[in-house]
């Protein structure tokens, strides 16, 4: 086992400190840093055996991803790692991995080298992202969304503990605790959720979630009772890791395999970890870079995949985790990076002795954290729209744990319904002037949703000759409320009626000119100025 001197140890935390230290409360961030260390490991033990590979994988995946978002992500605070989300995704591809390589006659234990190179594509993908700043469309994620995000997630948070609760929590369809095994471990765990809730009513000096972890860990160790500890779930001894030595061909079959896996997989790890930082954000009360962080996120996966890692992204669990603990400062994701990387390498012994009881404990009240409680009592009072989509989103998190679908689908719920209800408050009202022009005052926003509405009200057949159509109140909001506008010229003048605008922007004036209208456009000192979305090859521009 590798031994560095102290020497080096100590000049290492010492350039940490004069990097970081100064900014944060170094104490709170060391402390905060351990407990989430001490987190890490159980779960990214868990996520590696769910995604089908060894659990070291998941402990380097676990510590270089924590460390490296830690320093260039865009969310100090935010801890990062293997997550749940994503292992679900792998085991298909190690699965398909280990086939691919026994029909090329590699061996049948290929699917982990697959999983390397889905990752390291699966960085480039996201710092690609991150080039384009597509982190920012965040923050067309409704309300609504999120709270079935993180009331999804927690759900699942929660169901994740459920194998704590058996005689082999590694091996599916183990047989349930009963009697005494169950009462003990129930018991720790309310300890462990007891001092987590009355220690910061006490003192908030020290990180309650570890105090709860030690606390009990010396009971379990002191009174000698027999419960499971990490042990029973795998060994995470180790060592440093080192690049991989790929056996696998890279040709366009090999990019063919891998490439639709590295799509989900990032987009799957950004919707999560752009979702965690807004989360994060509304805790702390201020404001992450999400292009930062998605270059952030790439850069951790393609070391990652180089270096023998499985991948992650951000960890809501963990991360409030942090956030709760007083780790506030990029210095405790670096901590908790450094400390896991500890254990791998020279603690793991004493890791091994925690009980799972313990650290289940601190999962259920980061569960108790996360839920969204408000949601509950808003539903009656908010839109069925938005109450619906919250349930969607947090049954879709639930049913598939496909996070990146769970938010798409609410995002395209919650776009339809705004849709709908937009296109219902466009309406018109007309007026005949002293000099027999007929004015049709327009109100409402003008786009693909209420063109419907806004093509009936018209009457070329019996109008006068001369219309004018006020938009003082209206809006042109895309491309189909232009064309609506350009089929009302063409109707008008095959009646041999001449109709005008009134109150039309600017750039609604040129794009109409562009296209040839026979719609008349009045010029007037308060015409407004916005602009309205077109199409330049394919994508929505000004």
């Amino acid at each position: 086992m590798p031994r560095f001197p102290p020497k080096i140890i100590h000049t290492v935390f010492k350039l940490i400190y004069r990097k970081f230290g100064n900014r944060i409360q170094t104490k709170d961030d060391l402390l905060s840093g351990l407990t989430v260390a001490l987190a890490l490991v159980p779960e990214a033990v868990a996520f590696a055996i769910i995604a089908g590979v060894s659990p070291i994988i998941g402990l380097y995946a676990a510590f270089m991803i924590c460390l490296i978002t830690a320093v260039l992500g865009g969310r100090p605070g935010m801890i990062s790692g293997a997550t749940g989300a994503l292992a679900v995704i792998m085991v298909s591809l190690v699965i398909l991995g280990n086939e691919r390589g026994e029909a090329l006659g590699l061996g049948s234990d290929m699917g982990v080298q697959y999983l390397f190179a889905t990752v390291i594509l699966m960085g480039i993908i996201q710092i690609g992202c991150g080039c384009l700043k597509l982190g920012r469309f965040v923050r067309l994620i409704p309300q609504p969304v999120m709270f079935g995000f993180v009331n999804g997630l927690a759900i699942v948070i929660f169901e994740a503990q459920f194998p704590m609760f058996t005689e082999s929590p590694t091996t599916p369809g183990s047989a349930w605790l009963v009697g005494n095994d169950l009462y003990l471990m129930g018991g720790l765990i309310a300890l462990t959720m007891a001092i987590i809730f009355l220690l910061p009513k006490i003192t908030t000096q020290f990180p309650s979630s570890l105090a709860a972890i030690g606390t009990v860990s010396l009971i379990v160790i002191g009174l000698d009772l027999d419960t499971l500890v990490v042990r029973d779930m795998a060994s995470i001894g180790g060592e440093l890791p080192s690049l991989v030595s790929f056996s696998i061909p890279f040709t366009l079959d090999t990019l063919v395999f891998i490439a639709p896996f590295a799509f989900i997989l990032a987009a799957v790890g950004l919707i999560e970890s752009l979702m965690t930082l807004t989360l994060i954000d509304e805790l702390t009360e201020t404001r992450g870079n999400s292009t930062r962080e998605c270059l952030g996120q790439g850069i951790a996966n393609v070391v990652t995949g180089f270096f023998g890692g499985m991948g992650g992204c951000a960890m809501i669990g963990q991360s409030i985790i942090n956030i709760r603990s007083g780790g506030r400062g990029r210095l405790s994701g670096i901590a908790a990076g450094l400390f896991l990387l500890a254990f791998i390498l020279f603690a793991s012994s004493l890791i091994e002795k925690i009980p799972l009881a313990a650290l289940t404990g601190v999962m259920f009240m980061v569960v108790i954290g996360t839920f969204e409680w408000s949601s509950l009592r808003i539903l009656r009072k908010i839109p069925k729209t938005d109450a619906f989509v919250i349930i969607l989103v947090s049954g879709i998190t639930v049913i598939t744990h496909n996070l990146a679908l769970a938010v798409i689908s609410g995002v395209i719920v919650s776009a339809l319904g705004f849709a709908w209800q937009s296109a219902m408050h466009i309406h018109k009202e007309s007026e005949i002037k002293e000099d027999g022009t007929k004015v049709y005052f327009l109100h409402g926003p003008l786009f693909f949703g209420s063109v419907s509405d806004f093509n009936l009200g018209f009457s070329p057949a019996e109008d006068p000759e001369s219309v004018i159509v006020d938009m003082k109140d209206s809006r042109v909001w895309d491309h189909s409320g232009l064309e609506a506008i350009h089929k009302l010229g063409e109707r008008y003048h095959k009646n041999g009626k001449n109709v005008k605008l009134r109150h039309i922007s600017s750039n609604c004036r040129a794009l109409l000119k562009k296209a040839g209208t026979m719609v008349d456009i009045q010029v007037l000192p308060d015409d407004p100025s916005y602009h309205v979305a077109q199409l330049k090859d394919g994508l929505p521009t000004d």
